[in-house]
């Protein structure tokens, strides 16, 4: 499961286009909280803490707790807003998470062991289907990643969700356990063939001369 970290914010009483200028000129980063029936809550958070949790990695998949001064609200990033020249953070949504709530949440699939797959070793390529996954989990049981075991792998083989691990209680949103995440297959030409293609096209040694 992803380990959860505390931020310090402080209540927006201002909003819009304006005011969001004047906090990033003062390096912090608007922000909102919404969700469980209550109104949407502004906050402002320090620019370089909330830039570093969002290229630690995990940071759409981890739970957060905001302590604005009265209190601590449990959240998890919904999304969020780059400067698309500086990429700097412009915005941040959460939403707020009661303790054990089922919540959907697109967790990354990694690979593993890619030196232990035969098929990788015969010159095959990891066709990646599936990046990702949308899980409905428990908030507290939200995995970092979703991982694939390579070992053994030949080309034609293909690795599917069913084969997955997932956390107790969860279950996939928008596929079927038979979804294809990843295949290794062949590519344009084995090694093997090229040297046999390479010997086809050697010219023959000349005869020895007849004594």
């Amino acid at each position: 499961m992803s380990r959860s970290y505390e931020l310090v914010a402080t209540v927006r009483d201002r909003v819009g286009k304006g005011a969001a200028r004047a906090l990033r000129r003062e390096n912090k980063v608007p922000a909102v909280i919404y969700g469980a029936g209550q109104p949407a809550l502004p906050i402002a958070l320090p620019e370089k803490e909330i830039f570093l949790k969002l290229h630690a990695g995990g940071f759409l998949t981890t739970i957060a707790v905001i302590d604005t001064g009265a209190e601590k609200i449990r959240v998890i990033p919904r999304d969020y807003q780059l400067d698309p020249v500086r990429d700097t953070l412009v915005h941040v949504d959460f939403l707020r998470v009661a303790a054990h709530a089922h919540i959907e949440v697109e967790v990354p699939v990694h690979f593993l062991n890619e030196e232990a797959a035969p098929g990788l070793k015969r010159g095959g390529v990891l066709n990646v289907v599936a990046h990702a996954v949308t899980l409905n989990v428990d908030a507290d049981e939200i995995p970092e990643a979703l991982t694939v075991d390579l070992t053994g792998l030949e080309i034609g083989d293909s690795v599917h969700l069913s084969q997955l691990a997932l956390p107790a209680g969860s279950h996939v949103v928008g596929h079927g356990e038979d979804l294809t995440i990843a295949t290794i297959v062949a590519p344009a030409v084995l090694p093997e063939d090229e040297t046999a293609a390479a010997e086809a096209e050697a010219p023959a040694a000349p005869a020895a001369p007849q004594a």
